[in-house]
């Protein structure tokens, strides 16, 4: 976990807000929209992290749980008995036990979609405009190695640089398989007009760790005063990660 940047408890909308829904859909609904409100006003102060992420997550949760209730619909005659939510998925029998609280909650998650789904555009508006506005370029000459190596990128807010290192990796799920890119803040500068020389942080890093004797390093610029834990940075390490899967492609 990166020191100085841990995940902070937020409330934004989650599964638990579709859990009670059959019981009292509209006041539900009313839940559902003050959540997203919530996250709303996070993304009019340029914070994506982890709201984004949270938002893409439920959404393809939600319509994985309703894509379930309409094939076992079509495929067997019985009677949905129950959705577990936490688990997405599931469970019926021929029985008609609790239908109209089941189809109360498939009613609400067919009504939240859109509003999740506008919300999300506007989270990716916000990622597309950071990602069009982060420049990264190589530090020195690139090894053949670049699964693990430096990120160096500025926090225009808060007028410091920032260093970290970096290990890229491969998870293996089942048959899928899951790119992941883990970071280590090492330290932090302050910022003064131009930034300090790329190239000289390399060398002081190559001195302080020589672990990694030639280390793909990175350099990443940007004029944008945006929260940089909550949104400089999550973009950047995606910016990164897909550079290097390609270029790891192209090998």
């Amino acid at each position: 976990m990166e020191q100085g940047f841990m995940r902070e408890g937020h409330k934004g909308l989650g599964l638990v807000h579709f859990l009670g829904g059959a019981s009292d859909v509209e006041r539900a609904q009313y839940h559902i929209l003050a959540a997203l409100q919530e996250t709303r006003r996070e993304f009019c102060r340029n914070v994506i992290y982890p709201y984004l992420s949270d938002l893409i997550h439920l959404y393809e949760q939600l319509q994985h749980i309703l894509q379930g209730l309409e094939g076992i619909r079509q495929a067997a005659p019985g009677e949905v008995r129950q959705v577990d939510l936490e688990a997405c998925r599931v469970i019926y029998e021929r029985s008609a036990f609790e239908a109209d609280r089941i189809a109360a909650v498939e009613e609400l998650m067919r009504w939240a979609l859109p509003y999740i789904r506008e919300a999300i555009e506007e989270g990716r508006t916000i990622f597309e405009f950071v990602e069009e506005h982060l420049h990264m370029e190589p530090v020195g000459i690139v090894p053949t190695y670049q699964e693990e190596g430096y990120l160096i990128i500025p926090d225009q807010r808060g007028r410091l640089l920032h260093v970290l290192q970096y290990q890229l990796s491969v998870v293996r799920g089942g048959s899928e398989r899951y790119r992941t890119l883990r970071t280590v803040h090492l330290k932090q500068c302050p910022l003064h007009g131009v930034y300090p020389a790329p190239q000289r942080i390399k060398l002081d890093l190559i001195a302080e760790h020589r672990e990694l004797p030639n280390p793909a390093t990175y350099f990443i610029a940007t004029e944008l005063d945006f929260p940089f834990a909550q949104t400089v940075l999550p973009v950047a390490k995606r910016k990164l990660m897909r550079y290097l899967f390609t270029q790891m492609g192209n090998a």
